[in-house]
């Protein structure tokens, strides 16, 4: 497994896993998100030969080490993480369900309006090495 570190755009972004809630409201976001993907009939395919435990455990991860956590990433990184699902035709379509579904679960997990919109700005900011087949590893063009 590959270890992927992400550097913090600000000081205020460095805080925001604590400002959230830390471990526990992301754990909810997540598994409120996945609830969401999987009553998506656009999106649910693909997951289907996905174990959900695994992936849950690191999702939750990776947006508690993207946020700030004190937590150590040590899946794959982002963009090889996802070339099954850029063969199965992943596109910016599903990636904008995907982050609409976030922002509702961390709506519901009482996460407020702007910190939110700044845990938004950073999954945005994986668009590219998440969809583009020619983005390394290192998530460079």
């Amino acid at each position: 497994m590959d270890l992927v570190l992400l550097l913090p755009e600000d000081h205020v972004i460095d805080e925001l896993y604590d400002l959230i809630g830390g471990r526990q409201t992301i754990w909810a976001a997540t598994e409120s998100f996945y609830r969401r993907v999987f009553d998506d009939d656009t999106l649910r395919p693909f997951f289907k030969r996905t174990d959900m435990a695994h992936l849950r455990a690191r999702q939750s991860m990776f947006i508690s080490m993207l946020l700030g956590g004190r937590v150590v990433y040590t899946g794959n990184d982002i963009h090889a993480a996802h070339v099954l699902a850029r063969e199965h035709g992943l596109n910016d379509e599903h990636f904008d369900r995907f982050l609409t579904y976030f922002r509702e679960a961390l709506s519901e997990v009482g996460v407020e309006a702007d910190k939110a919109e700044k845990v938004m700005k950073l999954l945005e900011s994986k668009r590219n090495a998440v969809l583009n087949p020619e983005t390394d590893s290192g998530g460079h063009r």
